[in-house]
């Protein structure tokens, strides 16, 4: 069938479509075979297929135009014979991802006039090489050389095997009927001049295209000039300049400038003055400012007679000297025929310039070149690289073999399809292959990211344990030589820390204490201690306290080891710890951390948290990352004999909260369950009695120590939860002591998180779906409660915590710790979106929406029975009263 007209096309296309979609189902075994074949065929028609385009077209030189169909045929198939690009291309078992190529389709295939056989041949073989098919629109000064070209590939992969109809031309082209193929293909491959590259990007169809290549060199004064020389002479006149990454100007460093010229002179490059240039100028453009196409690919000599003066016959390439890069200047534009603008410039800086005016007014995204010295010039070659847009920047190389890749360097992808980016109005920004003519799908099967379970180097642990762990710190194991002590004035002055300072003087570690931390440290109380820390510059720090001294410490270790650092930062949230956007600065450099607990509570001592609040704004910046792991934890209930009722009430809750939450939170373990379940039914069991006894129960000081270090290396590792996010927030805007506030709290958040069916679950690809009311009832098991059902066992566990709670004197309501109902409800709103964005939130099992959050602030108030009340009163005006 001729291909004549739109109704003829239109069959065509159909027959090609068929072909394509049964050349999809072939292997990569059948498609390198026919990929081979066509390669083969090509390269052996290389000669009559160059003779022809040149006959035919009266552009280039039929001997380079064998090199071409050579390249496009032998270095297209040793790139790619090897490459996957039928079914599964990629498969990691390990991270469960499968990559599969599929075919786009059908191509539309615009040849140009300058390239018509070997551009041809290249986009056959990348197309049979992806189980495409294609169309071609060959350039009508070309059609039997481009025809003659695509039907030897097509007559070898129907002989290779491929479908009778999978590559295609029109016999009779015309604007129409490019157009036409551009509307039906899935994908085009436009190579040719600016106004087809548009309208291939104007036809609302995936496009590949090319942009203009009006190619700088700049000659530095460092290059070896005959290498520069012979390689610009090599390569603008390869096909006589019909390569778009051929080089259209050259701009030379002042002091060599001469000698250049010399140096082209000699090597038969002829040099324009006068009459001559101004008659040079005057054709190299057309009647329309553009590109004079009389004069493309014809040889030196030819154009100078067209311009109306006679050069030498040996002459290869005419040099027009210039001085403005400005588009109104003729010389500085592209020119696909042997004329070379050339420029002086009068430092590298002018002639970055120079280039960059130059790829700026004709050439963008295409290809700029220097010859330089690169071993001693490494300044100046960056300095050119980075101030270039072009796609491809080449080094001391011959920029029409350069450009095209696979000659000059190796690891450049051969290609006569050179993408300029956005900067040339393209899609793409490399060497067009086959790997953009594929649509990949990604199978990506569920996989569970690696966990962790992290603590400090060292964790001593047993009643007494102090004066032998802390023996370490000499020269029987760290050898620190000198100690710096952070506390609060209350241990310091009742003897706290006599017992490690005694210690320390019997080893002769020189030591320092900072006592002048309060509850919740600031900002100012720790910068205060870091003047003291850099003062005393030790190599170790010891916290000694319940949380606050052991956050003031942390925070001033960060600040002794990277002042650096700004604490919002250091605070960013983050949604996944291994992924945050601010990496925190390696700790332990100049100290390491040693932390011995007073208080069996907060777990300071084994997790990686620390909380400071900026006495100015009021702002408190959580901090949370590994690198505030203390070195080294000392857990000696001997410490801790003497907390008053209160703190072992409120830190006793704040260790179950833990133990708690971080069972529930979505990145527990079984490593962090085991000590979640064994603190919980340690402190259910031993609390009441610490609370009740004091320091004549040491052994259940001593099991509530253990039981706060427990939860506090099962949290450090499985995160914290919702509850944890409101009462930070319970506590900053009403003074709740903390454990209070988990213990006001705790039992509506398992409530809310004991949902099989929440508003929102939780995202984690190891939380599969709702499971705590199960969870929950394996708790319950494990400490003592007793039910038939998950529901009843949940149930007892809640009572659990109700009767516990009311045995060490912690209120029901938030309202009967005497807050004010109107202060409370005013900053309600401002709660409800602090505790959403709090750190804790992210790890909760069930994701908390605003008003669910608001439903437990509410509640937590007024206890649930009267808020149920209060809602039912308030039935016709529910919303209302939320809000």
């Amino acid at each position: 069938m001729i291909v004549k007209d739109i109704n003829t096309l239109q069959k065509k296309m159909a027959e090609v479509r068929a072909a394509q979609q049964e050349y999809a189902t072939y292997t990569q075994e059948q498609v390198d075979e026919i990929f081979f074949q066509v390669a083969m065929a090509a390269n052996q028609a290389r000669i009559p297929l160059a003779k022809m385009a040149a006959e035919e077209t009266g552009i280039g030189v039929a001997e380079d135009k064998v090199i071409k169909n050579h390249f496009a045929s032998e270095y297209i198939y040793n790139k790619y014979k090897d490459a996957k690009t039928c079914g599964v291309i990629e498969k990691d078992e390990a991270f469960g991802i499968t990559k599969i190529a599929e075919p786009l389709g059908v191509l539309a295939g615009i040849i140009p006039t300058t390239n018509p056989t070997s551009t041809a041949i290249f986009k056959c073989l990348i197309a049979l090489k992806t189980r495409n098919a294609i169309v071609f629109s060959p350039h009508p000064r070309a059609k039997k050389s481009t025809i003659a070209a695509v039907k030897l590939c097509l007559d070898a992969a129907v002989k290779a095997g491929a479908p009778e109809n999978i590559i295609g031309w029109i016999d009779e082209p015309s604007i129409e009927l490019s157009a036409e193929i551009m509307k039906e293909a899935d994908t085009i491959l436009a190579t040719g001049g600016p106004g087809m590259v548009k309208a291939a990007y104007s036809s609302g169809k995936p496009a590949l295209g090319v942009g203009s290549g009006n190619v700088p060199i700049v000659f530095d004064k460092s290059c070896d000039i005959k290498v520069a020389v012979s390689s610009v002479i090599h390569s603008k006149t390869f096909d006589n300049g019909t390569i778009c990454a051929s080089e259209q100007s050259v701009i030379v460093d002042a002091s060599i400038y001469n000698e250049v010229q010399k140096e082209f002179v000699a090597r038969n490059a002829y040099i324009a003055k006068g009459n001559e240039l101004t008659k040079l100028k005057k054709v190299i453009l057309g009647a329309n400012g553009t590109m004079n196409a009389k004069l493309v690919g014809r040889p030196a000599v030819e154009v100078a007679r067209e311009a109306g003066f006679e050069v030498p016959a040996n002459t290869k390439l005419i040099i027009g000297e210039a001085t403005s890069t400005d588009i109104s200047e003729p010389l500085s534009h592209e020119k696909l025929f042997p004329v070379l603008s050339m420029y002086k410039s009068k430092d590298f800086d002018d002639a970055v310039q120079k280039a960059d005016q130059l790829v700026q007014g004709g050439g963008i995204g295409h290809t700029a070149g220097i010859y330089i010295d690169v071993v001693n010039n490494k300044e100046k070659l960056d300095k050119f690289q980075n101030k270039m847009k072009a796609c491809r920047i080449l080094v001391n190389t011959p920029s029409a073999f350069g450009g095209i890749g696979d000659v000059y360097n190796f690891k450049l992808e051969p290609s006569l399809t050179l993408g300029c980016g956005s900067w040339g109005n393209n899609s793409f920004s490399g060497q067009v292959g086959p790997f953009q003519l594929l649509n990949v799908k990604t199978v990506a099967e569920r996989r569970e990211n690696m966990l962790w379970f992290r603590t400090p180097v060292k964790t001593y642990i047993k009643k007494g344990c102090l004066g032998v762990a802390i023996k370490e710190l000499g020269p029987e194991y760290y050898d620190f030589k000198k100690a710096f002590i952070v506390t609060d004035s209350f241990l310091y002055e009742n003897g706290y820390t006599k017992a490690v300072t005694d210690q320390l003087d019997a080893m002769g570690i020189q030591h320092a204490t900072f006592s002048e931390v309060a509850p919740d440290p600031t900002l100012k109380t720790a910068q205060k201690g870091v003047e003291q820390l850099r003062a005393f510059e030790p190599d170790v720090i010891i916290a000694v306290g319940g949380g606050s001294p052991m956050d003031a410490a942390k925070i001033m270790w960060v600040m002794y080891e990277h002042p650096e650092c700004d604490f919002l930062d250091l605070a960013m949230r983050f949604m996944d710890i291994r992924k945050r956007v601010y990496q925190f600065p390696k700790m332990g450099n100049k100290a390491k951390f040693v932390a011995i607990p007073t208080s069996s509570g907060t777990g300071s001592e084994v997790t990686p948290f620390a909380v400071i609040t900026d006495d100015e704004t009021g702002q408190k910046y959580p901090l949370a990352d590994y690198e505030l792991m203390p070195t080294m934890a000392i857990v000696d209930a001997d410490m801790m004999m003497n907390q008053p009722k209160g703190l072992t009430a409120a830190s006793g809750i704040d260790a179950l909260t833990h133990s708690l939450e971080a069972y529930a939170a979505m990145l527990q373990t079984e490593f962090t369950d085991g000590l979640a379940m064994q603190a919980a039914k340690s402190i259910f069991e031993y609390l009441p009695r610490a609370y009740e006894n004091g320091a004549n129960d040491p052994k259940a000081r001593e099991k509530m120590a253990h039981a706060s270090t427990m939860a506090g290396m099962a949290f450090a590792n499985a995160f914290l939860g919702v509850c944890h996010s409101l009462a930070h927030k319970l506590g900053a805007y009403h003074h709740i002591p903390h454990g209070v506030a988990n213990a006001l709290l705790i039992n509506l958040v398992l409530e809310f998180n004991a949902s099989t069916a929440p508003r929102k679950m939780g995202t984690f690809p190891q939380y599969e779906y709702p499971n705590m009311i199960a969870r929950y009832a394996e708790l319950a098991e494990f400490v003592g409660c007793k039910g038939k059902t998950d529901e009843e066992k949940f149930e007892a566990l809640q009572q659990k915590i109700r009767d516990l709670k009311k045995a060490v004197g912690i209120p029901e309501t938030v309202k009967e710790m005497g807050i004010d109902e109107r202060e409370f409800l005013a900053t309600l709103d401002e709660m409800v979106e602090a505790a959403f964005d709090d750190q804790c939130t992210g790890a909760n099992p069930r994701y908390p929406l605003f008003d669910e959050i608001r439903e437990m602030y509410l509640k937590a108030y007024y206890g649930e029975a009267e808020y149920a009340e209060l809602i039912g009163e308030n039935e016709e005006d529910d919303e209302e009263f939320v809000s």
